[in-house]
């Protein structure tokens, strides 16, 4: 698409605007709530293949829910969608008329010299649209009535975008644009998310704060990263509100943001986990870790704020540690023991504040695609089965011991490894993680989740089988 036809939709808090975005993407991307500031940072979403979306946070936002330093940095990246947009949507309240807080955000838009269309919301029937007429004291000709909510006159509205738009340029073969890996970060709130986005974008593009649970939205933006070999690798990132545990989600809000987090790891290739360097693993990160392995997906740890470490240690060496690597070797053991159950994660010790091996994410998430996209040899596959269940044999129980007849790849991120076997309910726990572990090493699978597909044979088999079965 090209992304020189753009719309941002600008306005007061609580006007309509995510609600507006929906409907005109057609599908529930914003997260729409009675509460003023949800929006914060710039959501973007392609309408059709006509023209890119901007929702953007409420101008002029003064709410005790909302730190000073956040509402500063909205204004930042409402002035960002409006001098990136080629239009403006102006979305005012039918509810509250024209108010001083409208009449200056038009004053911003005048300044900028940008092209805006003047939309009045919750016009929910044709008796309201008489409250149009105190708009046209915007400057910004015939006001449009509109009802987000309940859809009316949007239509008219893609309308009258596309026609201000004008047709759209002549452009490339969708064959020729690149595979993008997706990847997303996520983690709890604070451990520094939207600021490793920061660095890896190049940009202030996301509010980065120190209040905690800042990112409420999942931004996705795209990279080209340049490698020092002078390839181009494509990369599509998705920023995501912190998770938090099920006891602190005090609103609905919260869960909303939750509930955006998951779907951004579902669509993602690659998950990178962002974990405190002065904390540590904590039982959330064990929590957030383990349900990203069970969705599935290859998983990177990423320890942040690793100059602060650096700094403590060279201030006050900690005793058995004669070095800084020293330290950072047994810091990665320790990791690994509170996350002993991931498949042999990679482990980044990063920076965002300073830009410390920020780069090295790139690379990990590159490798690890490539990895979990492999195609296994059947025959190998049965090989190091065979030699796995040679070298150590499960339990014989009544007998009995579960066996493996044949095994193949039948999927790819998560690999899932079917396995025709005697009886399901014989592969213990223990056992399982032994075969997942033995895979692991085989095929260099590090970060790459293993799925077994049991199958076992039918029951009028089993009835057939010798004891030994």
């Amino acid at each position: 698409m090209d992304h020189t036809r753009s719309v941002a939709l600008v306005g007061c808090p609580n006007v309509g605007k995510s609600r507006l975005f929906n409907r005109l993407v057609g599908r529930r991307i914003s997260i729409v709530h009675d509460q003023p500031g949800v929006t914060r940072d710039v959501i973007t979403a392609e309408v059709g293949d006509s023209f890119l979306l901007m929702d953007t946070g409420g101008i002029s936002m003064a709410s005790a829910n909302t730190p000073q330093a956040i509402a500063e940095a909205m204004e930042e990246q409402v002035d960002f969608a409006i001098q990136a947009a080629t239009l403006v949507v102006f979305v005012t309240d039918a509810s509250r008329g024209w108010t001083g807080a409208d009449a200056d955000i038009a004053e911003k838009l005048r300044r900028y010299g940008k092209k805006a269309l003047l939309v009045v919301n919750k016009v929910d029937t044709q008796k309201h649209e008489s409250v149009l007429d105190e708009f046209y004291a915007s400057g910004f000709g015939n006001p449009m009535g509109i009802s987000a909510e309940h859809g009316r006159g949007v239509d008219a509205l893609y309308d009258e975008i596309e026609s201000i738009l004008g047709p759209k340029p002549e452009c490339e073969s969708v064959e020729s644009a690149e595979l993008r890996i997706k990847f997303c970060l996520v983690g709890r709130p604070n451990v520094g998310k939207s600021s490793l986005c920061n660095r890896l974008l190049q940009s202030k593009r996301l509010i980065v704060s120190d209040v905690a649970g800042t990112t409420r939205e999942s931004v996705t933006s795209d990279i080209d990263y340049k490698t020092p070999e002078g390839e181009t690798w494509a990369f599509r990132l998705v920023d995501t509100a912190g998770l938090r545990s099920q006891k602190k989600m005090d609103s609905s809000l919260e869960y909303f943001s939750s509930l955006r987090s998951e779907s951004s790891i579902e669509a993602s290739d690659v998950v990178f986990q962002v974990v405190d360097a002065m904390t540590g693993v904590t039982k959330l990160d064990k929590k957030v870790a383990g349900e990203v392995l069970a969705m599935g997906k290859p998983l990177i740890i990423v320890v942040n704020k690793w100059d602060y470490a650096q700094k403590l240690f060279k201030r006050d060496p900690i005793q058995g540690y004669e070095t800084v690597e020293d330290f950072r070797e047994a810091f990665e053991k320790a990791v690994r023991k509170e996350l002993f159950f991931l498949p042999k994660s990679p482990i980044i010790f990063t920076s965002a504040l300073t830009d410390f091996a920020v780069d090295a994410l790139f690379k990990e998430a590159r490798g690890i695609y490539e990895r979990a996209h492999q195609e296994l040899s059947t025959s190998k596959i049965n090989k190091v089965l065979h030699d796995l269940m040679q070298a150590r044999e499960p339990k014989s129980e009544g007998g009995k011991r579960f066996k493996v007849y044949y095994a193949l790849q039948v999927g790819r991120n998560p690999f899932r490894i079917r396995l025709f076997c005697n009886q399901e309910y014989r592969l213990e726990e223990n056992y399982e993680r032994y075969l997942k572990a033995g895979f692991q090493r085989a095929f260099d699978f590090d970060g790459c989740p293993i799925v077994f597909d049991l199958r076992g044979k039918p029951k009028r088999d089993l009835k057939k089988a010798t004891p030994s079965d």
